[in-house]
């Protein structure tokens, strides 16, 4: 199963690399010292953060449509598709 959730990315205050979270999922965040690497992290975090929620039976939040993401200067938004394996050995 496919699902797309928005990432906000930013560069880090330091310099060091880039931060991103996810309005949608609480407390759900990454970096990296590229932005392809913060994104393939905020990834797997994402993922992470879907698979608890559903192994405990929780809804999964609604996804925030584009034009109502508040973006703070400097800050770039980007849908991130996470692939979901229901089945285990089923790809």
């Amino acid at each position: 199963m496919k699902i797309v959730y928005p990432a906000i990315f930013s560069k880090k205050a330091d310099g060091s690399g880039y931060q991103a979270y996810f309005p949608d999922l609480e407390g759900c965040k990454a970096e990296g010292l590229e932005l392809e690497d913060a994104a393939d992290q905020a990834r797997a975090a994402a993922t992470d953060w879907i698979l608890v929620e559903m192994e405990e039976e929780n809804d999964l939040p609604e996804v925030t449509h584009r034009d109502d993401l508040e973006l703070k200067e400097g800050e770039v938004a980007k849908y991130l598709t996470m692939t979901i394996q229901l089945v285990p050995g089923y790809e």
